[in-house]
């Protein structure tokens, strides 16, 4: 497969991982092309052009310059109007240096990453253009009116982000009712997939309806169906948060007096006496607030703040109105300021902006010397906090624990959270995938660069790529490292594909392959050259949706701008090589499972199966339609079956017993439910809302199964053959939720929520569709969270969660179909209990999709399949595949079909037998 097909597809999947288009070509070059030009994938426009030197306009400013260039040259770039299609966005200008970033538009709306950089130098009088890279999408084509209604479009975003983060519990913290997220819309954008798909981008913010963490969710809605078609967290944290987190905060206010500058002090954690730059405020304390660093006459400053008494929800959410700059009634700060972590974060801020400013001549984040505010001592819901966060604005520090120190205790934690600041002023890095994974890559790099010039650590000192390295209390630096940078990650051994519900697609699980090769390459051509190397790549030729190789060609295009050649550009590439960054990496990635149906370009609709038969929807191959239904045999036989009407909507969340199809359709006014016989015949409507989501479908001799949800509710109901409305299995009552269905030999089980006695009582309750009698399960002891359901001709099964602060470990129940002889198949307290999220049974064999419990980020922590015994006497992993397994589906026996993302792709596999322990 090409992997310019590649590139293009993994962008329009909301759940892959490859989302940045890789630099190998589909459209070939101009007949006669000028140096240096690398093709751009599914597009006529070059993806990078170096090696001219071409006049421009000397009398134009910077960005009519280069559009003029743009339209100039347009045999070789494709660019028919520069002027209407390209906003400027931001020029650095560096000496002789003038390099303008546009921002491409499609009939004015704007393109997602769609942003093309110009390279110019002006001397003499004259300017000429030295090069060009980035991403212009000459293959838009779509209109840019929307069907969906913007207030529709953000209540199926807040549905979407909810049934990501909790949709697969139902937990007594939902008998409050009350609504945790909310969303607001940003206008149109078009994602740049095939001939372009017009979106309305949605931010939804809150607090995790499980967790109760915070929330930011990017949300696109596709404006013609109203479907997300790439969601994915929009907070920068240093490791992997335990659930999404983050959102865009206000800038601070700053003081219209800055009021007395003076040299103040202060202890670092590690015992070291700093001087710090404070001001002395108007009720005589002293602040840290530096104003020295600014420019003459600026009233911005490096602020440190209190934030102590904050939970990382409240600040992530914007700036609290009581927030105070951390104070002293002396210039010598004391043991608070130490023990909070305000001491070394003020410090450390004014380190990076040193650094910044000597190695680079940056003024700050942005460059233009605007306000850094880090935040220190803030905690999770009351508890220690273990985590530092680059928001969109500011700085935020975790408290810390007892094994940790506040998470500004170490300068490369410093180092990489504001170097966030500088990616988003600079490439704006799209946090997700590939690019997230560079933009995490470049903030590791640029804050061990910082700490190790600063405490004078050689680059062949094998602690040297160590990040957060220093914020342990009692254990070891290499024992307390959040990353090494020289753990030797390559693509072919180490990537992870994730989709972007896990780590945002792998940005931390996946970064040092890459920050591997540029720490590799900073021992090689020394550190002030290759720093200066990575910086002039990421403010001058990377863009929003670079990926590895994208980033790769842009390094070593700045490497030989800088005059890097001979034996230092071939080290350079030997980086790059030896961690398996090289075109087409992607193709080598392997499976232990068989595939039953390729690139199918979606995540999160699921996949079912039943009666020898599976049904997953599927985009087409290079992700430019909407999503379909298809069905298939489990043995791999014959030819899957598109069940769906290619309608325009999205048809999703299918389900099958082997005779039947039933799904669901997302269009602009409506979501229904469909169905189809398997072999053939007409398209029916079962169900249709204009309010309400639906999910869990499941059908069984004609009976389907689905839950309806509306802003604070939740019911499973069902429809027989020829029933007009659907039966709610809880008579619709509004104090009773219920949830996570299953149907299997006549009967349904579900989890219900409902008030007994004052309170609210959690269990999972049967059905007999043929009697209409209903049983609750048998009590053991009370959970607080239960999760999917399952059901063979014996027992029903589910998942439970009795204490939510095991790590999120579940475990996995079982009762007799009359509701007795309840008891755990895989206790939640026992040692390898796992954090289970979806469950599916056979007559034989219960497989969930599960990851284990560890602090560390790595291949088992990711959500993969385990297959149990039905009494639990056996459990191993159904596939050793590297990568994301999601949504299993069992069939006969032992026989499971998944959703795997090993490859990059989302891809619909199988396998027959259990893989065994995995080594």
């Amino acid at each position: 497969m090409r992997a310019a097909a590649r590139g293009a597809a993994l962008l329009a999947a909301a759940g892959l991982l490859i989302t940045a288009v890789p630099a190998s070509a589909a459209t070939p070059p101009a007949a006669e092309p000028p140096a240096d030009v690398i093709p751009g994938a599914r597009t006529a426009t070059p993806a990078l052009v170096d090696g001219i030197r071409e006049a421009a306009d000397a009398e134009a400013s910077p960005a009519d310059a280069a559009r003029g260039h743009l339209a100039a040259k347009e045999s070789r770039y494709k660019i028919a109007e520069p002027g209407r299609d390209l906003a400027p966005v931001q020029t650095l200008k560096r000496g002789a240096e003038e390099t303008v970033r546009l921002q491409q538009k499609h009939k004015g709306v704007p393109v997602l990453g769609g942003q093309y950089v110009v390279r110019m130098e002006t001397k003499g009088g004259e300017r000429v253009v030295t090069g060009t890279s980035g991403k212009y999408f000459t293959g838009l084509t779509t209109g840019v009116d929307p069907a969906v209604a913007k207030d529709v479009a953000v209540r199926r975003a807040v549905a979407a982000v909810q049934s990501r983060l909790g949709g697969h519990r139902l937990s007594r913290a939902d008998a409050t009712k009350t609504t945790p997220l909310q969303g607001t819309t940003g206008g149109l954008v078009v994602v740049p997939r095939g001939e372009g798909v017009l979106t309305y981008h949605v931010t939804v913010r809150g607090t995790h309806p499980v967790t109760g963490a915070p929330v930011l969710q990017h949300v696109y809605m596709d404006a013609r169906a109203g479907f997300p078609v790439l969601q994915f967290s929009g907070i920068k944290t240093i490791t992997p948060p335990k659930a999404p987190t983050g959102t865009a905060a206000k800038k601070a206010d700053t003081p219209a007096d800055p009021g007395t500058g003076t040299t103040g002090s202060g202890t670092l954690l590690n015992g070291t006496k700093v001087d710090l730059h404070v001001r002395k405020a108007a009720d005589d304390r002293y602040v840290m607030a530096d104003h020295a660093r600014m420019a003459d006459g600026s009233k911005n400053a490096l602020t440190t703040w209190d934030a102590r008494d904050k939970d990382v929800y409240e600040v992530l959410g914007g700036w609290p109105g009581d927030l105070k700059e951390f104070g002293s009634p002396r210039a010598e700060f004391g043991k608070d300021a130490t023990d909070a972590g305000a001491v070394d974060a003020h410090w450390a801020a004014g380190q990076v902006y040193d650094y910044y400013k000597k190695h680079h001549a940056r003024d700050g984040l942005d460059g233009r010397g605007s306000a850094v505010n880090s935040l220190v001592g803030v905690t999770e819901m009351g508890l220690p906090y273990v985590n530092a966060s680059w928001d969109g604005t500011k700085m935020v520090y975790g408290s810390g624990d007892s094994e940790y120190k506040p998470l500004s205790a170490d300068l490369d934690v410093v180092g990489h959270e504001m170097t966030h600041g500088v990616v988003e002023n600079t490439a704006n890095l799209v946090y997700a995938g590939q690019s997230g994974a560079l933009n995490e890559a470049v903030a590791d790099y640029f804050g061990n660069a910082i700490d190790v010039t600063q405490a004078g650590i050689p680059m062949d000192h094998p602690d040297s790529g160590l990040i957060g390295e220093d914020l342990c209390r009692k254990a070891t630096p290499r024992a307390c490292a959040l990353r090494d940078l020289n753990d030797g990650a390559t693509t072919s051994k180490d990537f992870l594909g994730a989709t972007f519900g896990t780590d945002n697609g792998g940005v931390h699980l996946n970064s040092t392959v890459f920050s591997g090769a540029l720490w590799d390459m900073r021992q090689d051509l020394g550190a002030e050259l290759a720093d200066r190397v990575v910086y002039k790549a990421l403010t001058e030729y990377m863009t929003p949706l670079d990926g590895f190789t994208d980033g790769r060609n842009a390094v070593l295009a700045a490497a030989k701008d800088l005059g890097v050649t001979g034996r230092l550009l071939n080290a350079a590439k030997r980086s790059f090589n030896a961690h398996g960054i090289v075109a087409g990496w992607e193709e080598a990635l392997g499976v232990d499972s068989d595939e039953l149906f390729g690139q199918l370009n979606i995540s999160g609709t699921g996949v079912q199966a039943g009666g020898g038969w599976w049904t997953v929807a599927k985009s087409n191959d290079d992700g430019t339609e909407p999503y379909s239904v298809y069905a298939g045999r489990a043995d791999g036989n014959g030819t899957p079956k598109l069940i769906s009407p290619n309608d325009g909507r999205y048809h999703v969340h299918p389900a099958t017993d082997g005779k039947t199809v039933v799904w669901a359709a997302y269009g602009a006014a409506s979501v229904d439910i469909l169905s189809r016989p398997i072999a053939g015949g007409p398209v029916k409507r079962l169900y249709s809302s204009t309010t309400s989501d639906v999910a869990g479908l499941r059908v069984e001799n004609g009976v389907t199964v689905f839950e309806t949800l509306g802003l604070f509710t939740r019911h499973v109901v069902h429809l027989r053959p020829g029933d007009v409305t659907p039966t709610y299995v809880d008579g619709g009552d509004e104090d009773v939720l219920t949830g996570l269905p299953s149907i299997a030999h006549g009967k349904v089980a579900y989890a219900k929520l409902y008030p007994e006695g004052g309170d609210y009582r959690l269990g999972v309750e049967l059905l007999d569709l043929r009697t209409g009698k209903k049983t609750m399960t048998e009590r053991l002891d009370e959970p607080q969270t239960v999760g999917q359901t399952g059901l063979n001709g014996s027992h029903v099964f589910w998942l439970t969660d009795e204490n939510t602060a095991d790590e999120g470990r579940m475990g996995i129940r079982r009762a007799n179909l009359d509701g007795t002889g309840a008891y755990d198949i895989s206790a939640e307290g026992k040692p390898g209990a796992l954090i289970a999220a979806d469950l599916t049974v056979s007559e034989s064999a219960v497989t969930v999709n599960a990851s284990l419990p560890d602090s560390a980020y790595r291949n088992e922590t990711l959500p993969k399949n385990w297959q149990l015994t039905t009494d639990g006497t056996r459990k191993e992993r159904v596939s050793c595949n590297r990568g994301e397994q999601l949504s299993p589906a069992a069939l006969a026996g032992t026989q499971v079909v998944w959703i795997d993302g090993t490859t990059g792709w989302t891809n619909l596999v199988t396998r027959t037998r259990p893989a065994g322990r995995c080594g």
